[in-house]
């Protein structure tokens, strides 16, 4: 009876199949089923009931879920199992506010640092999102957007920074909100992003700066405006 409610939350998660690198297809996964909803906010689950769903051992799956704790996405409950959270309105805002203090003086300093190496490297992360939006891959899409903002961040010169804010993003998915569909269309998620690689392009540290603040305030007012707590 209790790993039936424990299971209630939970739809169907693909097997694994390869070998190589298990603790991060399975920090991948259970991101992704977080995100689209198969791990409902709230929903309480056990690491063996996962691994029988994955089809892989245990410990696996415990340093993935510990891995995902220390991002905020689930907590872990004495005798009982881990369960999946839920971010507030408030902590939307505070995310945000959070990318925006960090993303923008990162960016002007990775522009101003940039060689024509990492240029072409953030242009392909770029032509990847552009890929996965006219496929209409929105999962990989967003992917191939966090791809790019880690890359960009990176070039800074601070690679905790950027894992940082990668780990914030988590948070977001934790909601399952996307404005993809709703309130703009993949492509135009990718052109929100144009003025900030041809800036870089053109190593306009200013401007890039500029560019990636008004992409992060468009992008928190959208998922604010649609989401249903909003006032």
């Amino acid at each position: 009876m209790a790993h039936k409610a424990m299971s209630a939350g939970l739809r169907e998660m693909t097997p694994l199949t390869e070998q190589v690198s298990r603790k991060q297809q399975v920090t991948d996964i259970v991101r992704t089923s977080i995100a689209l909803g198969e791990l409902l906010p709230g929903s309480l689950h056990s690491v063996r009931e996962l691994a029988e769903r994955l089809g892989v051992s245990r410990t696996p799956v415990r340093e993935a879920l510990i891995d995902l704790s220390s991002r905020g996405m689930v907590r872990f409950e004495r005798n009982h199992g881990v369960r999946i959270l839920q971010t507030s309105l408030h902590d939307l805002d505070e995310i945000f506010e959070i990318r925006l203090l960090l993303e923008v003086p990162a960016t002007r300093k990775a522009v101003a640092r940039v060689d024509e190496s990492g240029i072409r490297t953030l242009r392909a992360a770029y032509q990847a999102m552009e890929k996965a939006a006219t496929a209409g891959d929105e999962q990989r899409m967003w992917r191939r957007d966090r791809a790019f903002h880690h890359t960009l961040l990176t070039l800074s010169g601070n690679r905790r920074l950027a894992d940082y804010v990668d780990s914030l993003r988590d948070m977001v998915l934790i909601r399952g909100e996307t404005t993809a569909g709703r309130l703009r269309t993949l492509e135009q998620i990718v052109d929100d992003h144009t003025p900030i690689i041809d800036c870089v392009v053109k190593k306009d540290a200013r401007g890039a700066a500029a560019a990636m603040k008004a992409h992060i305030e468009t992008t928190s007012l959208l998922l604010i405006r649609q989401d249903p707590a909003a006032p």
